[in-house]
């Protein structure tokens, strides 16, 4: 049984991440690429929710040879993936290094999030039944609507910037100046609290996995298992919205179960496009990892859209860190123009691309080649078969 589609749909995921998170300029991008600014969904805010999804899917097939079972050598093996996960998260935010002071250093991110959710995830799917992991997930989301209401300030909107539970837990254990400060007041959107829903989201992706796997027999019924479960997860996060908002900064509830089902159906759809498919010849395996790696690719060499992102597939880990190293480095090379003070980054951007087009079409390619340039570095790993993982 084999489902290159999961591969494709890491890759896509890490590929969209990159375009969306190094734009030529913040103040020209096009709307899709920007997050909401507060309540509401974009597909720029599906990114990161997809990413947590794919985990959980990955989970389903790398556990297998476990009997999806937890042991003393899964048991540290996950403990040590999540430590590596977060302690990466924490050198990238304080990279690099000189001039930083540990106690302004923020504590909670991406990777930190990925880490955290794979781990407590991983906990879970092992260790509780069918029932009872769905009766986790219920209460995960249910309680985490009743924390935010029941612990907002009276008289104050529960789900406002300023005085949501979120951020005011965070504010009590990880402290104002280890929180990210992007809306202006200290506000983690990858907080501690906020991390409780997240965790489903990966549950999600545990239970397409197991779609997937049921009827990869007849990989059609496996598309229209998924495309059903993800129009029903996404119209109950829609109806859900009503009441409690969507709203990627919070990770709501409503919010998990929209993305979630979003998730489901571009899975079906890569499940579609890619696995229904005839495959060529297999080529090399490279062995699974849940987090950092792919399965074993099945590489349609005549296919130059899927080779393209098998690559960001491959590697998803190498590719989200080379590409924060870059952007941190080029902003740190400075130097005085006659005009103002600039950086690497600014400088090839208005260099190269704002001849082109100073607009928004501009800050894409520039984004794009960006893009291309952490590809490059990745594919040469992908020819030599070197997949880093944790």
């Amino acid at each position: 049984m084999r489902y290159t589609s999961i591969d494709f749909y890491r890759g896509l995921t890490i590929a969209l991440m990159l375009i969306v998170n190094t734009p030529g300029s913040w103040s020209q991008v096009y709307s899709p690429l920007l997050h909401a600014d507060w309540h509401g969904c974009t597909p720029t805010d599906l990114v990161f929710p997809s990413f947590l999804f794919i985990i959980g899917v990955s989970m389903w097939f790398s556990f297998e040879k476990y009997g999806r079972k937890l042991s003393t050598t899964l048991l540290l093996k996950i403990l040590r993936r999540t430590a590596i996960l977060f302690g990466l998260g924490l050198l990238l935010a304080w990279f690099p290094f000189w001039g930083k002071e540990l106690d302004t250093l923020r504590i909670m991110g991406v990777l930190q999030r990925l880490g955290l959710c794979y781990g407590l995830a991983s906990l879970l799917v092992l260790t509780l039944s069918e029932r009872w992991l769905a009766a986790a997930a219920i209460i995960a989301l249910l309680g985490y609507w009743a924390v935010l209401v029941l612990f907002a300030p009276p008289l104050e909107d529960p789900y406002a910037l300023i005085y949501n539970a979120a951020r005011l837990a965070d504010l009590s254990v990880l402290g104002i100046h280890h929180l990210w400060q992007g809306k202006g007041i200290p506000f983690d959107p990858e907080g501690l609290l906020s991390t409780m829903p997240a965790i489903v989201t990966v549950l999600l992706g545990w239970w397409a996995g197991q779609m997937m796997q049921r009827y990869s027999a007849d990989k059609m019924r496996a598309v229209r298992e998924l495309l059903g479960w993800g129009n029903i997860l996404a119209i109950c996060g829609l109806v859900w919205d009503m009441g409690f908002p969507i709203n990627k900064s919070l990770w709501t509830s409503s919010f998990v179960l929209y993305a979630g089902g979003i998730s489901m159906i571009l899975l079906a759809f890569s499940v579609w496009v890619i696995d229904t498919r005839p495959q060529s010849k297999p080529d090399e395996a490279t062995q699974a990892d849940e987090t950092t790696a792919p399965t074993p690719v099945i590489v349609q060499k005549n296919n130059p859209v899927l080779q393209f992102f098998l690559v960001f597939g491959a590697n998803p880990l190498v590719a989200y860190v080379l590409s924060g190293l870059l952007v941190k480095t080029m902003l740190l090379i400075k130097w005085d123009t006659a005009s103002a003070p600039t950086n690497a980054y600014k400088w090839l951007y208005e260099t190269a691309f704002v001849p082109i087009n100073g607009g928004k079409l501009g800050s894409l390619l520039f984004a794009l080649a960006f893009l291309l340039i952490c590809w490059s570095i990745c594919r040469v790993l992908y020819n030599r078969r070197i997949f880093l993982k944790v």
